[in-house]
């Protein structure tokens, strides 16, 4: 007993001393690669085996010739374990600068191990990060995508909202200054005119003011149970006069009545600017029509018109702010209404898209049904 505890003493002993350099040389190294710190592990483990076993071999008094073998075969094994600890290194430093290099293109369209060779070719963790990153990546591109889009809206929105405002003040400043200098004959027109003028401003800005609050989040909503045919027929009777001015046709076809929890002022505005935009777009003795229908637990309502159809490339920039698209499609206004539209329904949790049909476009506004009451 007593010599298997010196054997275990000394081997402690010897291994400690490696353990003791190895940790001063990490220490020292700290700042250096990934590498450098695989093989300074990897010879604290051989020289603490090398240490422990010759100092064991020395207290036994081991001949030369059996000392010189338990050398050469800790020597060997030592040789071959720094080998592979140099390989080993090499291979993660060359992993970790892949992924280096790959993280520097977040969101500029760099190019990632597709997941099936990472997994074959690296281990567990390096896998699962490479896929992390590639995901990462495609989250910020995307990201960044939308941002440009985003921007590029707001500038056109810009652009337009100075010019629909410019337009509308210089005629006002050109009419105050005709009544000032007394040139006007017709006054009751040219206020008349100035009313329309003010109307027309007011509504933009109303416009505008609206869209901030459903960008801000800051929507509030007060929503009741009603039902998808009082919404349809409310909305109706407000555009009918409207459509009769206009020689258009205002068809409310089979309006399923379905329940929904919504805010009908807000709804009612929703439908009532896709019935106008449709109205102003149809020729005179066209037709209007809004159908109403359910679909599993949801309920899409939908405005058709007669205005010949949206180009499809143009068909995804429909509901985006300030568009407003060819100029045979361009109402009076800063192309906000649909925005509007799009924000009001997506704060109902529902989704709003559009469509080209025969003859025209059909607006689709999809909501969740009403639970029971």
């Amino acid at each position: 007993m007593h010599d298997m505890l010196l054997i275990a003493l000394f081997a402690f002993l010897g291994a400690a001393a490696a353990g003791l350099l190895g940790a001063l040389a990490l220490r020292a190294l700290r700042h250096r690669s990934l590498a450098v710190s695989l093989t300074v592990v990897s010879t604290v483990a051989v020289t603490a085996m090398l240490s422990g076993t010759l100092a064991v071999a020395w207290a036994m008094f081991l001949s030369r010739h059996d000392l010189f073998v338990i050398t050469t075969v800790v020597a060997m094994a030592a040789v071959v374990s720094l080998a592979t600890a140099l390989l080993l290194g090499r291979w993660v430093v060359s992993r970790s600068h892949a992924l280096t290099r790959a993280a520097r293109s977040f969101g500029d369209g760099g190019s990632f191990p597709a997941p099936g060779a990472a997994e074959a070719d690296d281990p567990a963790e390096f896998a699962a990060l490479t896929r992390e990153l590639a995901a990462t990546s495609e989250k910020l591109a995307a990201s960044r995508d939308r941002e440009r889009a985003l921007e590029s809206s707001r500038r056109e929105l810009v652009a337009w909202i100075s010019h629909d405002l410019r337009t509308p003040l210089a005629g006002l400043r050109a009419m105050s200054e005709a009544l000032e200098d007394g040139m006007v004959e017709d006054t009751g027109r040219c206020l008349r005119q100035i009313r329309t003028e003010v109307e027309r401003l007011n509504s933009m800005v109303g416009d505008l003011f609206e869209l901030s609050r459903i960008h801000a989040g800051a929507l509030a909503l007060t929503t009741h149970r009603v039902t998808s045919a009082e919404l349809v027929e409310e909305a109706l009777a407000g555009a009918d006069p409207l459509a009769r001015q206009s020689g258009v046709r205002l068809v409310g076809d089979a309006l399923t009545d379905v329940p929904v929890e919504v805010d009908p002022r807000e709804m009612t505005r929703v439908l009532g600017n896709l019935l106008v935009n449709a109205i102003r777009r149809t020729p005179a003795d066209g037709t209007v029509a809004v159908h109403v229908r359910s679909v599993e637990e949801q309920v899409v309502l939908s405005v058709t018109d007669g205005c010949g159809g949206i180009p499809e490339e143009d068909l995804p920039r429909v509901f985006d702010t300030g568009w407003r698209g060819t100029h045979a499609r361009t109402p009076p206004g800063a192309g906000l209404g649909l925005a509007i539209v799009r924000g009001i329904v997506e704060a109902h949790r529902g989704t709003a898209a559009v469509r080209n049909v025969t003859g025209g476009c059909c607006f689709e506004l999809t909501l969740p049904t009403a639970g029971p009451a």
